[in-house]
């Protein structure tokens, strides 16, 4: 099946209701996998079946249920980041001053009908019987009811057509109502409400125009994160210096960088040394010392140096792309809560009707007050607002999301923001998460039964560890390089995952191993010698990396690796906020006891093997413990999709492709806990916006029926209610 992801922009939707409807038409559609329509950023996410379907047939699917797909939004990858960014721009400022220009001639042209509730006003020019203000107001009312209004009356009526009703639909009714009762009225010598007709869609345009402002200004970290991309780059072509469009850099292309300059695309310094600062990836403040060899990543500032950059990442694989569409990803996605504000949106509209309809009933036939009926019926139709229940989720995640993504801390679903208040226990991986990943040999302790000095047991040591990628191997051969240890040739290689390295001498044809205790002991052999050796060494100071020769275990060498200048903080921060720390690592016990101490983590599990981390986690979720697994995303990978909550560090390149649901762009610890904090003010925000939005309804639109609010006191409280959801939500960012 060849499944295709799309992002599409919708015009015209006014409510969460409009959301609704066209999630279900795209998931009643056959070949189409999953849809999540987000009515905040007027998008909708989409997947489907590129076999079954075009993406003509996908944007025919909401163009047929009444709605506008504008052009400019579809990226199945972030190739075109620039396009979008320009997009963004364009969308979000056209709604914006849209909007504004809608209010400000409607509420010019209903001057004179607000005017007229206080002063009436008679011309003493009669046309047909009637004073010349009132055909004034009549045709003021008209153009604003019909023109300005059009657009709520021209979805009300699609709707209609498809047995559906959204806030287009209230509106259009309360309008139409007012209008024509008022039409009727004026030539029956009765009191009008064209000011009443005039001034809902008045206030609701401004309402709209507020909430299109607010909703860009909860967007503002994804534009942000758009604008940081560089256009143009200075590629080095056959000793030339040429100015050449992003679009045009391929990978392998040499680009000169210079001082003040931003890094164009990912890659690794060839040439030169500078400080260069990543803060708008990381969040981190302070500059990084980068030198030939160094990697560097697109939209970082280039600060004091002249860098010469070989290009390893273009497109949609910098990290800035994927930080891109993970945050817009995430900002897409719904949290789990919202499923009750879908709900209740799907059959909002409808019962608002009914209660409109029956509070009119009963003012008219128990009251024989016809006005009155009109008043309190329209009152009813206009203050509800499922606007408020559709806005309550998405924006508070775009503003967590974005205000994620500005500290280097990326949330790749909505669902996480939910998940974070049932975690009771955090795990922690050991090597590069708590510790800094990079031991260094502290010493190599000879066999006294074998006439192996330290050079020998380091020289067999490094033969084999230079044909390993893992943390210790590369120690290892670090420090062999630095004591200029010559290396003998190895065959037969094998690296046992988790355990160690055998091999075969080439030159005596010996078996070499080198490795853990466990590797030693599968190969029987002894290493008894080491018992007093490793209390005083490795269980106090580090890891113990075993050498044998010829089936005799002939030294060992102690590794160590510090603990990160923020883990006890962290751990200290931790359990403040209520949370159980656990330690699970593939080190031997003694370690990972030396650690524990030193942190006071109570429940340790050692000597566990990369593919037995996520069994363990299992045994913990057994004894009702809610686990957030902290790794680094690639050993890690199963823990991480086992636990509860998976937070992958220094995902680097990698982040679309992490096991993780929330990935730390920058190796910090601390951003474990900052990542805590979002999460837990942005499900904090949305239980706060579905509780005013729900309880807005329940006390409004009784007070509306029992006539204690008027229509235009209704339309500007409508308004004010989604306006409300979204500046709370942009709260979020000041925590």
């Amino acid at each position: 099946m060849n499944a295709k992801k799309i992002i599409l922009k919708i015009a015209g939707m006014s409510c969460a209701t409009c959301a609704l409807n066209n999630e279900k038409a795209l998931l009643k559609t056959k070949g189409i996998l999953s849809a999540s329509v987000n009515f905040a950023v007027k998008k909708a996410y989409i997947e489907y079946n590129a076999d079954t379907l075009s993406e003509k047939d996908v944007r025919q699917v909401i163009v047929s249920n009444g709605y506008i797909v504008e052009d400019g939004e579809n990226h199945e990858s972030m190739r075109h980041a620039t396009h979008l960014q320009n997009g963004a721009h364009e969308h979000g400022g056209e709604d914006v001053a849209k909007n504004w220009k809608f209010f400000f001639w409607s509420g010019i042209l209903s001057l004179p009908l607000l005017l007229d509730m206080f002063v009436k006003i008679q011309t003493g020019i009669i046309l047909a019987k009637i004073d010349l203000a009132m055909w004034i107001y009549l045709a003021l009312a008209t153009v604003v009811v019909f023109f300005f209004g059009g657009r709520f009356h021209r979805m009300a009526f699609l709707q209609a057509k498809r047995g559906r009703a959204n806030m287009d639909t209230l509106v259009s009714m309360g309008t139409l109502v007012a209008y024509f009762f008022s039409v009727w009225a004026m030539f029956s010598d009765k009191n009008t409400f064209f000011e009443t007709a005039a001034l809902i869609i008045t206030l609701i345009l401004l309402g709209k125009y507020f909430e299109a402002k607010s909703t860009g200004r909860a967007g503002e970290a994804m534009k942000k994160l758009m604008e940081l991309g560089v256009k143009r780059a200075h590629l080095l072509s056959d000793g030339r210096e040429v100015e050449t469009d992003i679009p045009e850099i391929e990978v392998g292309n040499i680009l000169l960088v210079k001082p003040g300059e931003k890094i164009p695309l990912d890659g690794e310094i060839t040439e030169g040394e500078s400080s260069v600062d990543e803060s708008m990836l990381t969040g981190e403040s302070l500059p990084i010392e980068k030198r030939k060899g160094s990697r560097v990543y697109g939209a970082t500032l280039n600060q004091d140096g002249i860098l010469k950059v070989r290009v390893t990442q273009t497109g949609e694989d910098t990290i800035l792309a994927q930080i891109i569409k993970a945050t817009e990803e995430a900002q897409g996605a719904k949290a789990p809560i919202q499923k009750l504000a879908d709900r209740v949106s799907g059959v909002f509209v409808p019962i608002v009707i009914a209660i409109a309809m029956l509070t009119f009933a009963i003012w008219y036939f128990s009251f024989s007050d016809l006005p009155q009926a009109i008043i309190s019926a329209v009152s009813v139709l206009v203050i509800a607002c499922p606007c408020a229940l559709g806005l309550a989720t998405p924006t508070a995640i775009m503003v967590g999301t974005g205000r994620g993504s500005r500290n280097g801390i990326l949330f790749k679903s909505g669902e996480s923001f939910e998940k974070i208040k049932e975690i009771t226990m955090v795990a922690f991986d050991k090597t590069g998460t708590l510790t800094e990943g990079k031991p260094h040999v502290e010493k190599i302790i000879p066999n006294p039964e074998y006439k192996f000095g330290e050079i020998d047991i380091l020289k067999i040591a490094g033969s084999l560890a230079k044909l390993s990628t893992h943390p210790f191997s590369k120690a290892v051969f670090e420090f062999a390089k630095e004591k200029k240890v010559e290396l003998t040739e190895v065959e037969n290689v094998r690296e046992i995952k988790g355990k160690g390295i055998s091999a075969e001498c080439v030159k005596h044809k010996t078996r070499l191993l080198v490795g853990n205790e466990r590797l030693m002991k599968e190969n029987s052999l002894n290493v008894d010698w080491t018992d007093d050796l490793k209390n005083e060494t490795a269980h106090q100071s580090g890891s113990a990396l075993f050498v044998a020769h010829s089936f005799q275990v002939v030294g060992m060498i102690v590794l160590s690796d510090k603990l990160r200048r923020e883990t006890k903080q962290v751990i200290k921060d931790l359990r403040k906020m209520g949370m159980k720390i656990a330690l699970i690592t593939g080190d031997n016990a003694g370690t990972a006891s030396k650690i524990g101490r030193e942190l006071q983590i109570q429940k340790i599990v050692a000597d566990v093997l990369p593919n037995e981390k996520a069994s363990e986690i299992k045994k913990l979720q057994a004894s009702k413990e809610k686990i957030m697994f902290v790794g680094d995303g690639i050993n890690d990978a199963p823990s991480l999709i086992q636990a509860d909550l998976g937070i992958a560090m220094g995902a680097g390149s990698d982040i679309a492709k992490e096991s993780g649901q929330i990935i730390l762009v920058q190796n910090n610890l601390e951003k474990v806990v900052e990542a805590i904090k979002i999460s837990r003010a942005t499900y904090r925000t949305i239980r706060q916006n579905l509780f005013w939005a729900f309880f807005y309804n329940v006390i409004a639109i009784p007070l509306a029926a029992f006539g204690f609010l008027n229509p235009i006191l209704s339309a500007a409280a409508m308004s004010m209610s989604s306006i409300s959801v979204v500046l709370n939500s942009l709260r979020i960012n000041r925590k």
